[in-house]
């Protein structure tokens, strides 16, 4: 069994994109300072929802908890498990997860942002996990609390608890999520340092984030999702069509240059949420990793709503990706070897003779 595991279970839009994509890009310099990142990416995501037993989850998935925690049960260093789905987990769900692991060492690390960005990048999020809401609605629903869910899924500071009261308080782990500016590669090493991963094992400069499309964009995947009905429910087929398809080929590859958020309207409760969500953090013993200071908005500024977009906005936007689609289709045909058409005549001929009597 391994020395000390380390489970990384969110938040969601907290850079986990770019830190996951900094351990599997370095599996085998790691295994050779003595961490495992077992399996795959997709693995450690089939295992979450396996966990948690999510309605959406692929009936049809390979890896399960039990089948991850296998693969490095003769591990005899350090391994890291990472899912910024694992903070949704239920409290029975997280103490199933913890106790699965024991005799080895469990380490609990989560990662906070400000809620001015966290908020349009959350909604975003459940877009294209297939949500249909629209972002006003998303917003009001968790100012009038008639979304609590957001802050059990969501946000560090309940999923933290949640998890960390699990383990001793030097075993939890909270990283803050630089403000913009700041160096590209510093919450990779805030990460690293509680990995216990040395400085120069990893090359962390490789990894692409995950962009973030603009207003008329997400909306136009909104209304597709509104569109698709009963099709493609699970999470694998809507990822392996819709995603593949439509958001990576297409949607990404736009300017996106027009940002989304919070309305200023706004602006004085998310700050006062803020106060809260670093009091809560201060109050609760555990290893702070960053500065909670980073939690405050580091700026406030005015920003149009996909709500607010003329038909004119969206039409255009649609028109545009369904041409993106066209030259998505015909490069895709253009990979696909051709056959002979000297062979297509042949074969014709040889169904021709097998038909007649």
């Amino acid at each position: 069994m391994p020395k000390r595991v380390f489970v990384h279970i969110g938040a969601p839009k907290t850079g986990s994109t770019y830190v996951q994509n900094v351990l599997f890009s370095n599996t085998e310099v790691l295994e050779r300072a003595g961490v495992l990142v077992p399996a795959t990416f997709s693995a450690h995501d089939q295992a979450m929802t396996d966990l948690r037993q999510v309605p959406w989850r692929d009936p049809e998935l390979y890896w399960t908890w039990d089948r991850l925690l296998e693969r490095f049960a003769k591990w005899p260093g350090d391994v890291i498990v990472t899912s910024e789905g694992l903070g949704a987990a239920t409290a029975e769900q997280a103490r199933r997860a913890v106790e699965s692991l024991h005799p080895a060492e469990v380490h609990i690390v989560v990662a906070a942002r400000d809620l001015w960005r966290t908020f349009p990048s959350m909604w975003q999020q459940s877009i294209r996990a297939r949500s249909t809401w629209r972002f006003g609605d998303f917003l009001t629903a968790v100012e009038k609390g008639r979304f609590d869910g957001f802050w059990d899924h969501y946000t560090a500071n309940r999923m933290f608890q949640r998890w960390g009261d699990l383990v001793p308080a030097a075993q939890r782990h909270i990283v803050t999520v630089p403000q913009p500016g700041a160096p590209h590669d510093l919450l990779w090493r805030r990460f690293a340092g509680i990995f216990g991963i040395p400085d120069g094992v990893c090359e962390p400069a490789a990894p692409e984030s995950n962009p973030s499309l603009g207003a008329p964009e997400i909306e136009v995947l909104r209304r597709v999702n509104d569109a698709l009905g009963d099709l493609y429910p699970h999470r694998m087929p809507y990822q392996r069509v819709v995603h593949q398809h439509l958001l990576r080929a297409v949607l990404q590859r736009r300017d996106n240059d027009m940002r989304f958020g919070v309305g200023l309207d706004r602006a004085d409760w998310v700050a006062e949420l803020a106060d809260q969500q670093i009091k809560e953090i201060q109050d609760y013993p555990c290893h702070i990793v960053g500065d909670l200071a980073e939690l405050r908005p580091g700026r406030m500024n005015e920003s149009t709503s996909p709500d607010a977009l003329d038909d004119r906005q969206i039409l255009n936007a649609a028109i545009e990706t369904i041409v993106g689609m066209i030259a998505h289709a015909d490069a895709l045909h253009q990979q696909v070897p051709q056959p002979h058409t000297g062979m297509i005549a042949r074969v014709k001929r040889g169904v021709r003779r097998r038909l007649v009597p």
